[in-house]
């Protein structure tokens, strides 16, 4: 009976994440196929591999749609989630560990107010954002691609309940050697937060790796546009019928590094949610 139970959960898993992957195999499928056999009567559902690997060839190195390579468009879109995801965490740090540690008049009220910011879409943000860079000259720069978006309530939330777990005692002993609060944040609580600052990398990464209206906004000039950005233009057709391998190729080359990055860190991520190293 136990046997059976562990088969169902199996077949159940499998299922599962079948048709979680159905989208993404019809993106390969369609990237790997002609214009002409997509429009055709039945969906191809097996790619021409040959012809999957040139068309990524080409959208990374040659350029599709009057759209440059995708390779300074991945170079780009890297540097802005980093940008983002590094900002997101060393301002969540720092805030989170005033929070817990300083003793700070109202520092509970200023975490209500970090929290309530949760509240606020980020389309309600856009203007005044968007104004604020147009003030300091920063359109068409990596510093306002990134700047106006690296506070995170979420990440100041993770790693204020994550210092609370943290010991006592571990405070206590560093005052008695004399260690100053930059010191224990530096030798105490980060080498044991290096798991959750790994798991709230990889969310925050693709968080900034998505990003679509913000770049939209304040990019006019093709040097800064992002990944993201170009896949619209892909699928964009007024006068005749997309090419929709283009989209589908381009969609798959801008899910690999995502992809790779979360197999890399997989082992972190879940152990940064789940566990902790004290």
């Amino acid at each position: 009976m136990k046997t059976l139970s562990h088969c169902f959960k199996h077949l159940f898993l499998i299922l599962a994440a079948g048709l979680i992957l159905l989208p993404f195999w019809m993106v390969i499928s369609v990237a790997g196929s002609h214009n002409s056999d997509i429009m055709g009567s039945t969906a191809p559902l097996w790619p021409n591999i040959p012809l999957l690997f040139h068309h990524m060839y080409q959208v990374l190195f040659v350029g599709v749609s009057g759209l440059p390579p995708y390779v300074g468009l991945l170079w780009r879109s890297f540097l802005m989630a980093s940008g983002i995801a590094i900002g997101k965490i060393v301002l969540s740090i720092c805030s989170a560990y005033a929070i817990v540690y300083f003793r700070l008049p109202f520092k509970r009220v200023f975490f209500v107010v970090i929290f309530l910011t949760l509240m606020l879409p980020i389309e309600v943000r856009m203007l005044p954002s968007y104004q604020i860079i147009v003030n300091l000259h920063l359109l068409n720069s990596y510093t306002g691609l990134i700047l106006p978006v690296i506070a995170s309530a979420t990440a100041t939330l993770f790693f204020k309940q994550f210092f609370e777990t943290i010991p006592v005692e571990l405070l206590e002993a560093a005052r008695l050697d004399n260690a100053g609060y930059l010191r224990f944040l530096f030798k105490i609580v980060l080498p044991l937060s290096k798991t959750n600052i790994a798991a709230i990398f990889l969310i925050m990464f693709v968080y900034g790796w998505n990003q679509y209206l913000w770049p939209l906004m304040i990019t006019s000039k093709p040097d800064f546009y992002t990944i993201i950005m170009s896949l619209s233009q892909l699928s964009a057709s007024v006068n005749s019928q997309p090419e929709w391998w283009q989209a589908m190729a381009g969609t798959l080359v801008s899910t690999i590094p995502v992809i790779t990055l979360m197999i890399v860190m997989q082992k972190f991520f879940v152990k940064g949610l789940i566990q902790t190293e004290k």
